[in-house]
């Protein structure tokens, strides 16, 4: 089969990302970059030797893309991903999906009316480890349900925050703590417990200035199965320590911290887990040396363009950690719990 041909919209530290880890697949190319009036976008695009173009409309126009990748701030998914998705173009959307309520809805409308493929990076349900918890709760081994727990004690200084005058903004970030940075480890709460359906919070911006999102919050949740969960995010715990989520069941537990396994035992099994937690520190990482995963949901992606059947992770995925993120900051907002609809996959 021929490759799949992606344009790059956004030609920052993420989109660049991206388009290393599509140069590498067999099956992949980078097709152009799409950056207006940017000269990282033309730099990004002379490594690739491909068109640097400065209008989307351009990119959907060409015959020789045959997909779209939306890299840019958060609050402008919506605005590449719609018209791709219109124009007949498969979509891969970086993380959030979108950062209102009407955007992503805009993206899940436009996903279910177009016969493309769409996905949302979510890369760490492709990690072996929470892959792993994830098939013991599909085969039933960790019992009923009862709890889980989201910690993510991470550090992001104040130079981070003003090195662009998008981040901690509301218009384009769509939140700090949760939204932006402790978003995949939300996701593997709702991979791993189900629908949430309340959630109760409080935030504040406690340690950076110049932000109008917040750096602290903790939120607690009621998820669909009766199960209880507590999150609790931060950009303000120096020097940055871990990330943690726990499974605890009545016929067993697990516990995934900085990726690995640090516990886990089902009950049909003497067997029991215990592991040192110690794995890659993401609070301070570079997403350019995280692409492992990356790559694993590009080979899904491709196999389900090929396959002509839904990617692994849809948008409707993308979109129910969104819903809980919301209501989260909802809560926090009015300070009264608020409820989450259910929403299929």
């Amino acid at each position: 089969m021929s490759p799949v041909r992606f344009a790059i919209v956004g030609a920052g530290l993420i989109g660049r990302t991206h388009a290393e880890i599509i140069d590498a697949l067999d099956g992949a190319e980078v097709a152009a970059v799409v950056s207006p009036g940017s000269e990282r976008g033309l730099a990004l695009a002379q490594r690739f030797d491909v068109p640097h173009l400065t209008e989307l409309d351009d990119a959907l126009a060409r015959d020789d893309v045959d997909a779209v990748v939306a890299a840019t701030p958060s609050g402008l998914h919506a605005a590449v991903a719609v018209p791709a998705l219109r124009a007949g173009k498969h979509v891969v959307i970086e993380k959030p999906i979108e950062i209102t309520p009407d955007a992503v809805e805009a993206i899940v409308t436009a996903a279910a009316e177009s016969d493309r493929a769409a996905t949302v990076i979510c890369q760490s349900r492709f990690e072996p480890p929470y892959a792993q918890v994830h098939q013991h709760v599909l085969d039933g081994k960790f019992g009923r349900i009862t709890a889980g727990t989201a910690d993510i004690s991470w550090w992001r200084s104040q130079e981070y925050y003003d090195s662009g005058n998008w981040r901690g903004t509301w218009a384009l970030d769509g939140g700090g703590a949760l939204m932006n940075q402790g978003i995949h480890t939300i996701d593997m709460l709702v991979w791993l417990l189900g629908q949430p359906v309340e959630a109760f919070a409080w935030t504040g911006t406690l340690a950076h200035e110049r932000i109008e999102v917040e750096d602290t919050a903790v939120a607690t949740v009621r998820f669909a199965s009766g199960a209880l969960g507590a999150i609790h995010g931060t950009t303000a715990a120096f020097p940055g320590l871990s990330t943690r989520v726990q499974v605890l069941r009545d016929q067993g537990s697990a516990v995934l911290e900085n990726g690995s396994i640090r516990f886990l035992r089902t009950s049909d099994s003497d067997e029991e887990i215990r592991g040192s937690g110690e794995g890659p520190i993401k609070s301070g990482s570079d997403p350019a040396k995280m692409s492992g995963a990356h790559r694993y949901q590009y080979l899904d992606f491709l196999d389900a363009i090929a396959a002509g059947r839904p990617p692994a992770i849809t948008v409707g995925d993308g979109a129910r950690t969104f819903d809980l993120i919301y209501a989260i900051y909802e809560s926090a907002r009015t300070g009264r719990p608020v409820a989450i609809a259910p929403r299929a996959a």
